[in-house]
């Protein structure tokens, strides 16, 4: 990597503590229709690769209207969770956010909806923590075509900061989240979340599992 001009950041897992309550909208959904959905389940459909368990009830005959309302109704579930939530911010990340953004250039990007990405960061505000601040940008699902695990999130923040990949760095937690980065040729430095703690991310530049480490590991490279 030549030296560090940029960092793009996940939201999900990274920025804010929020996956568990995804797992928890789709497994409210899915236990309405007699499926458990397990951790390992959320990890595989989900984290891994970007199935979703769609494919359990296109099994059993649910019509795409179906599927595609049910969908909707998941997302209710989580936008509920979300305003529910008293804390989403994740513990060590604002230090490691405000020391960075004095370095180098960053933005955001996330698989996350709009409505959903906007509901989490305008409730933090409200709890008095912007990390917005230290962005440039956001993007996010509307924002490129295929979602992660394709490249295309990451070359579409690649083009947003107007860098080239091994001068920008990107911080990520999910597998899914790794391979998208690394199709764009990018470095990446992993910070497991509780779902993955037990993978290891080949091909990761670092793997974390503190995000107070990662204040550390980027002032070395900044």
């Amino acid at each position: 990597m030549s030296k560090l001009k940029g960092i793009l950041w996940d939201n999900d897992g990274v920025l804010v503590d929020t996956e568990g309550l995804f797992y928890q909208a789709n497994r409210e959904l899915f236990a309405e229709h007699d499926i458990e959905l397990t951790h390992q389940h959320f990890f595989d459909w989900f984290l891994m690769e970007n199935l979703g368990a769609w494919h359990l009830l296109q099994a059993r005959g649910y019509t795409d209207q179906h599927i595609s309302a049910l969908r909707d109704q998941r997302n209710d579930y989580y936008t509920d969770l979300l305003a529910q939530s008293k804390n989403l911010l994740i513990n060590g990340i604002k230090p490691a956010l405000a020391s960075a953004s004095q370095h180098t250039r960053m933005g955001i990007v996330t698989s996350s909806r709009r409505d959903h990405f906007n509901q989490i960061h305008q409730q933090l505000q409200q709890q008095g923590h912007d990390l917005l601040q230290h962005f440039d940008f956001v993007i996010a699902e509307g924002d490129y075509r295929d979602s992660k695990p394709a490249p295309d999130p990451y070359l579409a923040g690649l083009a947003r900061i107007g860098l080239q990949a091994d001068e920008c760095l990107v911080i990520e937690d999910s597998p899914r989240g790794l391979r998208s980065a690394l199709a764009a040729g990018l470095t990446c430095i992993v910070i497991r979340n509780e779902f993955c703690k037990l993978y290891d991310f080949p091909g990761a530049y670092r793997v974390l599992d503190q995000h107070a480490e990662l204040a550390l590991e980027l002032s070395d490279l900044l």
